[in-house]
């Protein structure tokens, strides 16, 4: 099945969702993805919200990119990592400006990957990535449907390779998965995608 390709200078914005065993999967694919990314990187990892987060300072030394916790308001920004706080789901805008919110949990999770994708969906149509790596229960499937519906681009994790198989499975049954990768190669194929527009 061949997919038309997007235009030129096409996409704008990578969403990555994980859960159980996701700081590490975090830790390979930002790590890897250089210190040049052209785009923003928001980040839904399933947290504890009875606990104050080190994930950004964690991730932070792990990648070159710059890695903080999403704020409400703030306007995204390439090369920077927006991670999801403890117990609020994160949204963008089609102006590219990120809020956060405590509506009801979605799958039992705030954040959800499955509201963060939607967002970006609606906000970025085909110049969205979205990105599912290892976690326990079906959080993004929904989301990487609706990202493939606005006619964007969704990888996931092989299943195979995850520490948990829940997500990236649930996301790859969905039908609406263009990559299946093994984590280690996941981080060049979103360079691959980001880049090749800016040649």
């Amino acid at each position: 099945m061949t997919r038309e390709r997007p235009p030129a200078d096409h996409y704008g914005i990578v969403a990555v969702a994980s859960s159980a065993g996701g700081i590490q999967a975090l830790s390979a694919v930002l790590g890897a993805l250089g210190p040049e990314l052209p785009v923003p990187v928001l980040v839904v990892q399933h947290l504890d919200p009875r606990h104050r987060t080190v994930l950004d300072q964690v991730l932070a030394r792990r990648t070159a990119l710059l890695v903080k916790l999403a704020e409400a308001g703030e306007r995204v920004r390439p090369g920077t990592v927006y991670i999801a706080p403890p117990g609020q789901h994160l949204l963008v805008g089609s102006d590219g400006v990120l809020s956060l919110s405590t509506t009801e949990a979605v799958h039992f999770v705030r954040p959800s990957a499955d509201l963060l994708f939607a967002s970006v969906a609606r906000a970025y149509g085909p110049a969205a990535i979205a990105c599912v790596l290892t976690g326990t229960g079906r959080d993004g499937a929904t989301g990487v449907e609706t990202v493939k519906a606005h006619g964007g681009t969704v990888i996931a994790q092989d299943p195979k390779t995850a520490e948990f198989t829940g997500m990236p499975q649930s996301a790859v049954d969905t039908g609406a998965v263009d990559f299946v990768l093994p984590l280690e190669e996941i981080a060049a194929v979103v360079r691959g995608l980001v880049e090749a527009e800016r040649q």
